[in-house]
C-alpha cells in the first residue's frame, strides 16, 4: 500500500522516496543535486524501511534506484545532513575510534541492511555510483544499469581506504586482482565494462530502466518468497564457509523452506501439472 501523503521540504521523507506496489517497495533516493551523496539521516531511514520490508509479508521485492543524473556518489562529505558519515568523518577533528566506530555503526550497517534483508533487493542504477553509492548497489541481489551509469571506486582519488564493505564485496563479486586494480586507479567503469566484469545483470537504454526493474520486481514479487530468502542467504555466504558447513546450511534451508505454504504449492502444482501460485507464506 502507498505511504501517506509526503512532507514537503527538506524532510527526510522526501530525501528518501517511498511507496509499495504490487508488493514491490520501491526506495528513492532524492537530493539530484548532489547527485544523491548520502546523509546520516538518509541512511538510517533507508536501514529502517529494508528492515521493515523484511518483516511485511505483503512486501516481496524491493528496488533501490535514484533521481536526476546520480544513483549515488557515497557519503555526504560536505555536511548537507548535519553529520560526518563512513569516509567523511576522516576529514574532521577526532579522537582514535572515532573513524572506526563512525564507519561501524554508518556505511557498513547500511551495506548490511541491503545484503540482511530477507527480500530480493534490485539497484536500478540510473547514473553515477561512486564509493558508498558503488558498494550500495553491488551489495544488492541484482543490478540493472542504464546505458549513463558509471561506477567509480572514488576512495583512492581522496586518499582514503575503501569503507562501506568495498573490498568485501568487489574481492567476492570480481576476485582480488580485478578489485584491486578498480581501487587502485580509482577509475570510472562504464555501465558496459561492469556488466562484462558481472558487476551488472542488465545494461539498458535509459527509457528501459525503471519498466526493466519494475518487471523484474513484480516477477520475484510473484515467487516463492521465503525460498528466496533462504536462496540469498546460501549463496551469500558460500564463499565464507568450508564445504561441509555449506552442505549443512543447504540442508538446514531446504529443511526449514518445505514448512511453507509455497513450498508445498510448489510440489502440489509439478504433480498436479498446473501454474504455481505462490503467495509469500
Amino acid at each position: 500500500m502507498p505511504d501517506s501523503p509526503r512532507v514537503p521540504g527538506n524532510s527526510v521523507e522526501s530525501l528518501v522516496l517511498h511507496a509499495t506496489d504490487n508488493q514491490v517497495c520501491r526506495i528513492t533516493l532524492n537530493r539530484p543535486e548532489s547527485l544523491n551523496a548520502i546523509t546520516p539521516d538518509q541512511r538510517e531511514r533507508i536501514i529502517h524501511l529494508l528492515a521493515e520490508a523484511s518483516a511485511d509479508p505483503d512486501v516481496r521485492a524491493v528496488v533501490l534506484t535514484g533521481t536526476g543524473r546520480g544513483f549515488c556518489t557515497g557519503a555526504d562529505l560536505r555536511g548537507g545532513g548535519g553529520g560526518r558519515d563512513g569516509a567523511a568523518a576522516a576529514a574532521g577533528e577526532r579522537v582514535p575510534g572515532d573513524v572506526a566506530r563512525t564507519i561501524r555503526l554508518g556505511a557498513q550497517r547500511l551495506v548490511a541492511s541491503v545484503l540482511d534483508c530477507e527480500k530480493p533487493v534490485i539497484a536500478a542504477v540510473n547514473g553515477t555510483a561512486a564509493g558508498l553509492g558503488a558498494h550500495l548497489a553491488f551489495a544488492c541481489d541484482l543490478v540493472l544499469a542504464a546505458e549513463s551509469a558509471r561506477f567509480i571506486e572514488v576512495f583512492v582519488r581522496r586518499g582514503l581506504v575503501p569503507d562501506g564493505g568495498g573490498a568485501y564485496l568487489l574481492a567476492r563479486l570480481v576476485g582480488p586482482r580485478r578489485a584491486k586494480e578498480l581501487m587502485f586507479f580509482g577509475d570510472a567503469l562504464t555501465a558496459t565494462e561492469a556488466e562484462r566484469l558481472g558487476l551488472v545483470n542488465r545494461v539498458l537504454p535509459e527509457g528501459e530502466l525503471d519498466k526493466t526493474a519494475r518487471a523484474w520486481a513484480e516477477r520475484l514479487a510473484t515467487g516463492p518468497t521465503r525460498a528466496l530468502a533462504l536462496t540469498k542467504q546460501l549463496v551469500n555466504a558460500s564463499l565464507d564457509t568450508d564445504r561441509a558447513t555449506a552442505f549443512a546450511a543447504e540442508a538446514a534451508a531446504q529443511e526449514i523452506n518445505m514448512t511453507t505454504q509455497d513450498a508445498r504449492e510448489g510440489v502440489a502444482s509439478f504433480v498436479e501439472r498446473r501454474s504455481a501460485e505462490y503467495r509469500g507464506r
